[in-house]
């Protein structure tokens, strides 16, 4: 969306009528319709003004409408970079224009019927239906506009209102219209065509020397060796710091005895519960298991499944209602329990598997807790070594320097350009860290660079030891990729000289029956194809719908050698009938926009008789924005 919008900035004069489809807003009304009026100008229309209060306030308002959207908010010079001023500029002139035209025709309104209008509106609505004052009161505080301003503005707007009206009002998207745009969205179409492959030619052969080196030639730019950039790498993790064997056996015992719990599996129960809404159906409940049913029986008799009463595998911990998990663990495998006042209602237990628990053994995990406790001490030493390394690059020793004198390995990858591939065009390995290709073209040999994050909680330092700058390539170097080159775009070549002397056959009276025969391949069918269909490939699809019943065309496949060659047997359109509920929907959406248009065309008119005035400057000093 943001790109979108960033495309749209221009110079001012030339992106104040851009408001097509804003103009149905400043007309046709909107929620937001709170304006602000000061001394300062920011346009005029004719004889009209625009504050630049009004602009800032507006603008602002934007500002927020799109940050919500989005999912941020935007500052007021963020917001120019992405044209959001000229929209807003482009509303206003248009409100301005038509209040300039009402002025002049003596438009008015009563004041009963602005305030029926007011009352009318569904903001003004309390909670139980009708006109609400505070709400009003609310849109007014939280506008920071007073009730007069108000009363002004919707004034206004009702005026425009009339101005639309007039204009537009009568206006109805035509019969004609619809039915050609209803034939263009449900007209589908039926194919046969044949799918050309480099299997339907001869071996390409390869090319002689002059061939070959004109191709190359044409080409060198295609064949060009990249700049490339090579570095030393200098890690510094928790991993690199670690050193296991510096860890005694009696810190390792020490740690385990401190953490046993976290190598402790706590006895669980695999448990059923019975919940009752009520203390006597539980208490009869009861009474059944005491004569002889089964936890089963009673679930059968209350048409509970498993997935009903299961409460899955649970140690002790794991219950929010101590009582029920005390009640629990004192039940036997396949015990059922007698009734239980839980927390929130009586319930019934039954314990079907017993899990004893169990603490794994200290040899088994000495190895584990050694190594997180060298790791441990790595990360500490992390940041205190940081601040050492930082401290000698700042004295001018080099990666290499360093790594020699806190005795850390340096890494030295293979030659890579921007992409991050070698000469072989393969991706290079790297330390999985954000920004060390792109730093590295961005930097030089001999210049210190900050570290990048590596991992959570580790650095990486990288120097550009040597640049090597982008050069044509030898025919003799890149060989064997320019006659792979060569002979892919003469399969395309001559794919297409095939598809096109298929069609011209098919024109012709061959059958594509017969065709398909003499190439090998087979005749394929696709029916029911609309335009916006998939299967065959926008090109087909396009070419499907691009001539009557009967035509052929050739087109491009999607495979990179692939030619298709189709022939359109029949079109199907969907009878039309006006009242149908989806052609309403498309009337009434097409008739707004014809209305929309027309009205921005009368706008537009008036505002080049009028004559629109920009004040430049003092609207680069609301968006934050120098001036030129």
């Amino acid at each position: 969306m943001l790109d979108a919008l960033r495309k749209g900035a221009g110079t001012w004069v030339a992106k104040v009528f851009i408001a097509l489809l804003v103009m149905s807003f400043a007309v046709w009304g909107i929620a937001d319709i709170f304006r602000g009026f000061g001394q300062n100008v920011a346009a005029t229309v004719g004889d009209t003004e625009i504050s630049l209060v009004q602009f800032d306030r507006t603008y602002r308002r934007d500002l927020d409408t799109l940050g919500r959207q989005i999912g941020r908010p935007l500052s007021t010079t963020e917001g120019a970079q992405f044209g959001i001023p000229q929209q807003t500029l482009g509303k206003l002139v248009a409100e301005a224009a038509l209040d300039e035209t009402a002025r002049d025709l003596s438009l008015g309104i009563s004041d009963a019927e602005l305030a029926k209008i007011i009352q009318q509106d569904p903001s003004m609505q309390g909670p139980t239906g009708g006109y609400d004052r505070t709400q009003l009161a609310q849109l007014l505080r939280s506008n920071g506009i007073s009730e007069d301003e108000y009363v002004l503005e919707r004034h206004a707007l009702a005026l425009r209102q009339q101005l639309a009206q007039g204009v537009t009002g009568g206006l109805k998207a035509p019969t004609a219209y619809l039915e050609a745009l209803h034939t263009y969205q449900s007209e589908t179409r039926a194919v046969d065509y044949l799918r050309l492959t480099a299997a339907q030619l001869d071996p390409i052969e390869t090319p002689d020397d002059a061939t070959l080196s004109a191709f190359y030639d044409e080409r060198i730019e295609a064949f060009r060796a990249p700049e490339q950039r090579e570095v030393v790498l200098l890690e510094l993790t928790p991993e690199a710091l670690a050193r296991p064997d510096d860890i005694s056996d009696e810190q390792v015992s020490a740690e385990y005895e401190r953490s046993k719990d976290r190598y402790t599996n706590p006895e669980q129960r695999t448990v059923l519960q019975m919940t009752f809404t009520s203390q006597d159906d539980a208490t009869e409940a009861a009474a059944k298991l005491a004569e002889g049913a089964s936890f089963e029986d009673l679930m059968s008799e209350r048409n509970l499944s498993e997935n009903d009463v299961s409460l899955g595998v649970m140690a002790q911990d794991d219950f929010l209602d101590t009582t029920i998990g005390d009640a629990v663990f004192a039940l036997d495998a396949g015990a059922t329990s007698g009734v239980i006042d839980g927390r929130f209602s009586p319930v019934i237990l039954k314990v079907t598997d017993v899990q004893p628990g169990a603490t794994k053994p200290f040899d088994e995990m000495k190895d584990e807790i050694r190594q997180n406790l060298a790791l441990e001490g790595g990360e500490r030493e992390v940041l205190d070594l940081m601040g050492e390394i930082e401290d000698t690059r700042a004295g001018g020793a080099s990666l290499q320097e360093v790594a020699e004198r806190f005795k850390l390995p340096l890494d030295t990858p293979v030659a890579f350009d921007a992409s991050g591939n070698d000469a072989d065009g393969n991706p290079v390995e790297f330390p999985q860290v954000e920004g060390l290709v792109s730093g590295a073209f961005d930097s030089d040999v001999g210049v210190e660079n900050d570290p990048l994050q590596l991992g959570s909680r580790g650095f990486l330092w990288y120097e550009v030891t040597k640049v090597t700058p982008a050069r044509d390539r030898t025919l003799d170097e890149v060989h064997d990729s320019v006659v792979t080159a060569w002979q892919a775009e003469e399969t395309t070549k001559r794919l297409k000289e095939l598809s096109q002397s298929t069609v011209e056959k098919l024109q012709t009276g061959t059958e594509m029956a017969t065709l398909a025969e003499e190439l090998g391949v087979e005749v394929q069918s696709q029916s029911d194809l609309s335009r916006g269909a998939s299967s065959m490939g926008r090109d087909a699809v396009q070419a499907a719908f691009s001539g009557p019943v009967g035509s052929v065309h050739a087109v491009s496949g999607d495979g990179s050698a692939e030619e298709l060659v189709l022939k359109v047997t029949d079109s199907a359109v969907p009878a039309f009938f006006e009242e149908a509920d989806g052609i309403a929907g498309i009337s009434t959406q097409l008739t707004r926009q014809l209305q929309d248009s027309i009205l921005n065309q009368y706008v537009v008119h008036i505002e080049d008789t009028a004559g629109v005035e920009i004040n430049q400057a003092a609207i680069s000093q609301v968006i934050g924005s120098p001036t030129n």
